[in-house]
């Protein structure tokens, strides 16, 4: 791990979804990655490390990735909340789907910010790359920086995101893995929704669904 990052790891909410902090070492301003609940854990894990946080990124508008980000965004203020544009109908209905599953929601803010992809996010001296990387749901991205990449429900240790969820599309997941992130650096880490984490090269080699 490069020395200008803190990178933190949590799992939270419902369904253990995977939220990442991630810090810069000289001004210490952080990002938050998918606060799936348990707002008051990642709190206390970012007070310890004595981070500042400046925003949440959302991978995508499912539920149990966007748990947290009431509380935080109360706890936290001013704090930026990054969601692709073509995620927003989930966020915003993202109650509908924790009903229906009988799992513990609270209903997000509405993001400041739009993403489309290409974009980059500063926190301090990190630069993080927004990818685009729908299939599992629109408006799904992945996050880029150098040696690591954040994938939400995309790209799994040894799998990848389901599709037969509402605006879900096998061939398309496929393809923005393939056209997207394999072609990283293959000793880049991938930081995966659920689960273990892999790499690039592991994935490229041995992921059943990407032969």
């Amino acid at each position: 791990m490069s020395t200008k990052q803190i990178l933190r790891c949590i799992p939270t909410g419902p369904i253990d979804v995977n939220c990442y902090v991630i810090g810069c070492t000289k001004t210490l301003e952080a990002v938050i990655i998918d606060p799936g609940g348990h707002g008051d854990r990642i709190m206390e894990m970012i007070d310890k490390l004595c981070l500042k946080p400046v925003a949440i990124i959302n991978t995508h508008g499912h539920f149990d990735h966007i748990g947290g980000n009431a509380y935080l965004m109360t706890h936290y203020n001013p704090l930026r909340l990054y969601v692709h544009y073509d995620a927003l109908k989930y966020l915003r209905n993202a109650r509908e789907h924790a009903d229906y599953w009988n799992m513990p929601f609270e209903d997000s803010p509405e993001p400041t910010d739009h993403l489309h992809g290409g974009e980059k996010i500063k926190a301090g001296l990190l630069d993080l790359q927004i990818i685009h990387t729908p299939g599992h749901s629109p408006g799904g991205i992945s996050i880029y920086l150098p040696g690591h990449v954040f994938t939400g429900d995309a790209l799994f240790a040894g799998s990848i995101g389901r599709t037969d969820l509402p605006g879900g599309d096998y061939d398309l997941l496929i393809s923005s893995i393939s056209k997207n992130l394999l072609i990283l650096p293959g000793y880049t880490v991938v930081h995966p929704g659920h689960g273990p984490e892999s790499t690039v090269a592991d994935e490229i080699r041995s992921n059943p669904f990407l032969q």
